[in-house]
């Protein structure tokens, strides 16, 4: 019998990168996607995620965390303008969210749990980003090791891009045919549709595609 995986799902250019590694690795039929509703202000990624799961064919469930807006202090969450330096005090971008990836997990973890899944795909990565703790594979490991224990119920948490540059990622999307769902992904920090070019996840995609030598199929 074939496990079956879960896929943290944003409809950004990483997590639709991802979801074609589980379907590739899976079978479509084995896949789903959780995706999280968190007063982003990039919320257009959710209707990017729609579109693209129905484009795979795999089921995708929305999940609303609210605590993250009540927090604030950053500018995803928060009314900071996106900056593309870093803070002072933190050594962290503003667009930072203390905890996301720790929250996102747990929740899909838990949500995984109700439904007999034990794999989790993430598409969170060390290199070519933004230095976000919550991105490290030392963060992950040890939250696979604490949900699996707080659970009783063993999970494995795949990152397939976490030694990878933005390039690379480019590479490995064009190989899974991931292309027709990236033209419908979003990345904008800013909301923006088409993107505002500016923010550091629009540098950052650029970067990427430009050292591949492809064209972005976003536009």
């Amino acid at each position: 019998m074939k496990n079956k995986a879960l896929v943290l799902f944003s409809g950004g250019q990483d997590s639709t990168t991802c979801l074609y590694w589980a379907i590739d690795k899976f079978g479509s039929a084995s896949v789903s996607a959780v995706a999280f509703d968190y007063g982003q202000r990039h919320k257009i990624e959710l209707v990017s995620a729609k579109k693209i799961a129905k484009m795979a064919g795999v089921k995708l469930d929305i999940l609303p965390i609210s605590t993250f807006s009540a927090l604030g202090g950053n500018a995803l969450t928060g009314s900071e303008k996106v900056k593309t330096g870093n803070a002072k005090k933190t050594g962290l971008p503003n667009t930072f969210v203390p905890g996301r990836n720790l929250i996102f997990l747990t929740f899909a973890a838990a949500h995984a749990y109700t439904v007999g899944i034990h794999d989790l795909v993430t598409g969170v990565s060390e290199a070519d980003y933004s230095g976000y703790p919550d991105c490290r594979k030392g963060t992950i490991k040890a939250l696979e090791t604490s949900l699996s224990l707080g659970m009783d119920y063993k999970f494995k948490i795949h990152t397939p891009l976490i030694n990878l540059s933005k390039k690379k990622t480019v590479l490995l999307a064009k190989k899974l045919n991931a292309f027709p769902a990236l033209a419908l992904s979003h990345t904008c920090y800013n909301g923006k549709r088409p993107p505002c070019g500016k923010c550091p996840a629009c540098i950052l995609r650029k970067k990427g595609f430009d050292e591949a030598g492809l064209i972005d199929p976003i536009g």
